[in-house]
């Protein structure tokens, strides 16, 4: 549901702060099949191979209530839930959506960074319809892409991408949350850490040890209590506590590389064990991959130990990866180089990287308007 009670101040502008909406879409391709069969909705149902080697892409709400996720094993999630419902991904019409809901946003603001087919986040801060509001801005795009997709969308409207996105997931689905100027510090403070991004089953039990449960509690510790237990991520576990975030909306960002992740809930340890996590996340990222069309050179492996210690491999080849074979052969011949481990592993990543035709996009963030709002 909408709440209304939250509106963002008219100084805001004034300030120096941006306006930032962050738009997901509710169980996004799920919820595309469930439209176009009337014979789905309402049933739980999980986009994705059933096979003994399929991931589900994406889990509708009704599945979710079992503990099916996207990224899961299929046989997992049919354990989960024993009546659950695959359908084949149709990504040319997920695409197709996408790129009709990416029209509403630009309605509004040229300043939209998709981040994938479901979410993007959009800059509103020059209001070039002059309606006044981003909260309203927010309202509206959310009615039109009911009535134009037939799809319901949740909203985060903040004045960094970090709280928008936060804000975005907290009245889930169909909601709308406002985290205005001078609330940002005061809502992280209240959420569990496993809410922030980055942290998964493992981190926050770390964090538990370390008498960390929520953002009050990571806010409460300095950088060198940090540094010293997380190493290179106390940086963002240090402004993330307060509700910073710095990154401007990148419009028009060209893609640098195509590629997934996984934080898993028990460690991972054996070399059977990893192959098989490895072999998941290839289905995973080259169903990206092809949807993209991203062509590229180089394949890098990412592991994260027990010990938030992140260690990369890297291949490059003189011409673009041909096909999954050959991204899966990369991937097998970085993890086999690290075997056996130190230490067990909490993440698995692997990233298609030196694309063709990448680039970049700059802009300045108003970093001192963002962080008058601590003093």
């Amino acid at each position: 549901m909408d709440d209304p009670a939250y509106e963002e101040g008219e100084g805001d502008e004034a300030q120096g702060l941006r306006k930032i909406i962050h738009v997901d879409m509710d169980a996004f391709f799920a919820s595309v099949e469930q439209r176009d069969n009337p014979e789905l909705r309402g049933k739980p149902v999980a986009v994705g191979g059933s096979g003994g080697r399929g991931v589900v892409a994406a889990a509708s709400y009704e599945s979710r209530k079992f503990g099916v996720r996207s990224a899961m094993p299929s046989v997992t999630a049919k354990r989960l839930c024993p009546d659950l419902i695959f359908v084949r991904a149709r990504f040319e019409v997920y695409k197709e959506v996408s790129q009709a809901i990416r029209a509403i946003f630009r309605h509004y603001t040229p300043h939209v960074e998709p981040l994938s087919l479901d979410e993007a986040y959009l800059d509103v801060t020059d209001d070039i319809r002059g309606i006044g509001s981003a909260t309203r801005i927010a309202q509206l795009i959310r009615q039109r892409i009911r009535e134009e997709t037939g799809l319901t969308a949740s909203a985060g409207v903040s004045y960094n991408k970090f709280l928008a996105k936060l804000a975005s997931d907290q009245n889930k689905p169909d909601g709308l949350c406002v985290i205005r100027p001078g609330e940002g510090a005061v809502f992280v403070a209240g959420l569990p850490v496993r809410r922030f991004h980055g942290i998964g089953p493992k981190g926050a039990e770390k964090m538990a040890r370390l008498g960390i449960a929520t953002g009050a509690d990571l806010a409460a510790k300095d950088i060198a209590f940090l540094r010293a237990n997380f190493g290179s991520f106390a940086d963002y576990l240090y402004r993330a506590a307060r509700g910073i975030d710095l990154r401007p909306v990148r419009a028009n960002r060209i893609r640098k590389s195509v590629g997934g992740e996984r934080t898993y809930g028990e460690d991972i340890s054996s070399g059977h064990a990893l192959r098989e996590a490895l072999d998941n996340i290839v289905d995973v990222v080259w169903e990206s991959i092809e949807r993209t069309g991203a062509k590229g050179r180089t394949v890098t492996l990412k592991m994260k130990y027990t010990d938030f210690q992140i260690v990369t491999r890297a291949r490059s080849l003189p011409r673009n990866v041909a096909d999954k074979r050959e991204f899966a052969r990369l991937g097998h011949e970085l993890l086999e180089a690290l075997l056996p481990l130190p230490l067990p592993i909490r993440l698995m990543g692997l990233t298609l990287s030196n694309l063709e035709q990448a680039g970049s996009a700059q802009e300045r963030p108003r970093d001192e308007a963002q962080l008058s709002l601590l003093l």
